[in-house]
């Protein structure tokens, strides 16, 4: 069965929570399903580095999962308007997949969680999206279509999911963040069927 896969980096929970939501829009289309994966933290070569698998969550990604996929959703908290370090530090490791081709003409979308409304949202996932148009990928945003992307009062954006967790991480994700999340996954999922995946 074709695969979506959904690598995210999440430090307090709430993008691998937003990952579980997408998860389920994939696999509302028949005929796919989502693969969940995680990347670990990176560390000054002085600390001891993570065990191949986390102890919890997602077991993490590798560039395997990347050549077997029929679409890629990428996720990850904002770190200053970009995406965190660990996933950059996984898809620095991927110049063989890029040689290959290995994501050319495969839908991809982004997500992300800020603890502010203004936190960096659309920059983070704009700096997802670049790896990925190297990687000759089909980019894949909301369109404004989805009701709920003129409505929300929290996350959600045309560039991707997101949520706002607020500046203690314990905003619980809204109704809207839930659905358009849920929506870009069922959107990738549908385009990858649509390329027959």
């Amino acid at each position: 069965m074709p695969e979506i896969l959904i690598v995210y980096y999440s430090r307090n929970g709430a993008v691998a929570q937003l990952a579980r939501h997408i998860a389920r829009g994939v696999e509302e289309v028949p005929g796919m399903r989502a693969r969940l994966r995680s990347v670990p933290p990176v560390a000054p070569v002085t600390q001891t580095a993570q065990p191949p698998e986390p102890a919890e969550g997602a077991p993490y990604a590798t560039t395997v999962d990347l050549r077997k996929c029929a679409g890629i959703i990428l996720g990850s908290p904002t770190r200053f308007g970009n995406m965190a370090a660990p996933l950059k530090h996984f898809l620095d490791s991927t110049a063989a997949e890029w040689v290959s081709g290995a994501l050319v003409g495969k839908p991809a979308a982004v997500f992300t969680a800020t603890s502010t409304l203004h936190g960096g949202q659309e920059t983070t996932l704009t700096s997802m999206m670049l790896p990925l148009l190297h990687h000759g990928a089909l980019i894949v945003g909301i369109p404004f279509t989805e009701p709920e992307l003129n409505t929300t009062m929290t996350g959600g954006t045309p560039y991707g999911a997101s949520h706002v967790s607020g500046t203690s991480g314990d905003r619980p994700i809204s109704d809207d963040e839930r659905t358009l999340a849920r929506k870009l996954g069922r959107r990738v999922a549908e385009i990858a069927s649509k390329l027959g995946a």
